[in-house]
């Protein structure tokens, strides 16, 4: 059976992957005390996979008692235990709960800079253990939750699970793409007044840019080749394949392929996500 421990300072995202884990079909439980954790993973108790939040607030949380709680887990043949870590760096965090205006947990009546350090400095040795280190510093939610898919997958997802995903090259290569390819070379609707506000999901954008000479081959290859790839990876035991679709600005021609590849290869029974990460961004920094 599968055993993901989960832990991390406060604010560097460790409820959003306790709920991705949940959504990957995982069993949660959040915040459980060390002392009841022997026998929540008793063979006879785990139906299915299962993740554990573990937290400072603890009421028996120590870091001795941690580290000798993985020394048991680690002697137990038939639990595959895996520590998850879900770092930040420091300074991000201070802006999180800066932003937030939260209490830190661990200084309630204090600066959250001083309950910060307090935690990193509890959480170090248990960070030097960790089976899996993500540092969610320069991720947004949508990332995380993709990282956490990517590591953590099981026989509970519904075969291949594959996520095509935009972004803009001003901005850098998503985390963690499988594939990518460059869409620039496709006439661009920004060069267009009238379809310079919308972006790749409104359909006159989409028009457009099918309207390059280009398009229609470039499509249908780029269809093939996916429909060749994907029953090979999932041969190979892979659970995730993502495809990455990159243009200037990551608003027009990525988002249109990206809707179009995407509609194509759900239409031939995959089971595929979508993520526009400059859209997403967009829409949080617009948010009151």
């Amino acid at each position: 059976m599968k055993l993901v421990l989960v832990t991390g300072p406060s604010g560097a995202g460790r409820s959003t992957a306790i709920n991705a884990l949940e959504d990957l079909g995982y069993e949660v439980i959040d915040n459980l005390p060390l002392t009841l954790l022997q026998r929540v993973v008793e063979p006879a108790g785990m139906t299915k996979p299962l993740a554990v939040g573990l937290d400072t607030r603890n009421r028996d949380f120590s870091v001795h008692g941690m580290l000798d709680m993985l020394h048991a887990l680690s002697h137990k043949t038939n639990v595959e235990t895996s520590l998850l870590f879900i770092g930040c760096d420091r300074h991000v965090l201070l802006n999180r709960f800066s932003e937030t205006r939260r209490r830190h947990p661990l200084a309630p009546a204090e600066t959250p800079k001083i309950g910060i350090d307090r935690e990193f400095d509890l959480l170090q040795p248990i960070q030097a253990r960790a089976d899996i280190l993500i540092d969610t510093s320069e991720m947004t939610p949508h990332e995380l939750r993709a990282d956490i898919e990517r590591w953590f997958s099981t026989s509970a997802s519904k075969g291949l699970s594959i996520s095509v995903q935009s972004f803009s090259y001003k901005r850098g290569l998503p985390r963690g793409v499988d594939t990518l390819y460059d869409c620039r070379f496709l006439q661009n609707p920004y060069w267009v007044k009238a379809l310079r506000e919308q972006n790749g999901t409104h359909k006159a954008v989409q028009t457009y840019v099918r309207k390059d000479p280009r398009f229609a081959e470039f499509f249908e290859r780029l269809l093939e080749l996916s429909c060749f790839l994907l029953p090979a990876y999932t041969d190979e035991g892979k659970t995730h394949f993502s495809i990455g679709f990159g243009c200037t600005g990551g608003q027009h021609r990525s988002v249109a392929v990206t809707e179009t590849l995407a509609a194509a290869l759900a239409e031939r029974g995959w089971q595929v996500s979508i993520r526009h990460r400059e859209l997403e961004r967009n829409s949080t920094n617009h948010d009151p």
